[in-house]
């Protein structure tokens, strides 16, 4: 990703040495549906890179009651985690299911 990019997300470079927080959870399989691959490929998005903050419990866009409620399911390892990454167009949704069996990858308008 270009700067013009990583701002759009709300994100700042970094070097990989410096970024030392583990997983908080397993992503189980991932799956995307075609129209957040499309949107990923047109617009320049790296899925990788979201799924690796998503891991790492950085929700992004997501209120104060949802990120509470991702925390709550975090630690009693039950509930649906959810983040949201970027806005209008540019918008992906990435859920893991309650039991982590699955994480998948979606526009809004896919769900």
């Amino acid at each position: 990703m270009n700067h013009d990019q990583l701002r759009q997300f709300g994100l700042v470079p970094f070097k990989r040495s410096s970024l030392r927080l583990r997983p908080r959870f397993e992503l189980g399989s991932i799956v995307a549906t075609l129209g957040a691959l499309c949107r990923a490929t047109q617009k320049g998005i790296h899925i990788e890179v979201l799924l690796s903050l998503h891991e790492r419990g950085f929700w992004h866009n997501r209120d104060r009651e949802d990120t509470a409620r991702n925390n709550r399911a975090l630690k009693s390892g039950l509930g649906m985690l959810m983040s949201t990454h970027g806005t209008g167009d540019t918008t992906l949704w990435i859920i893991t299911e309650w039991d982590r069996s699955c994480t998948t990858v979606l526009r809004p308008e896919d769900y």
